[in-house]
């Protein structure tokens, strides 16, 4: 049984370390390095820039928007 107990911490403890790295989703919309990054590259993209909403709240990545130039 101790070798069973074991295991699972090892792989709860390495699942744990993954979930640290950047997920291809962002809950709760914070507005990281990460998701401004890929929100500006895809405004680019398109040909815009982004930016911060009026009486938007630069913490959260909703509350930017796509400009076009």
């Amino acid at each position: 049984m101790k070798p069973l107990a074991i295991a699972f911490i090892a792989l709860a403890l390495a699942g744990a370390g993954l979930a640290a790295c950047e997920s291809p989703s962002n809950v709760g919309g914070v507005a990281d390095y990460d998701a401004l990054r890929k929100a500006t590259q895809e405004c680019e993209a398109g040909g815009g820039r982004l930016v911060l909403k009026d009486g938007g709240d630069p913490q959260y990545i909703q509350d930017y928007a796509c400009k076009r130039k």
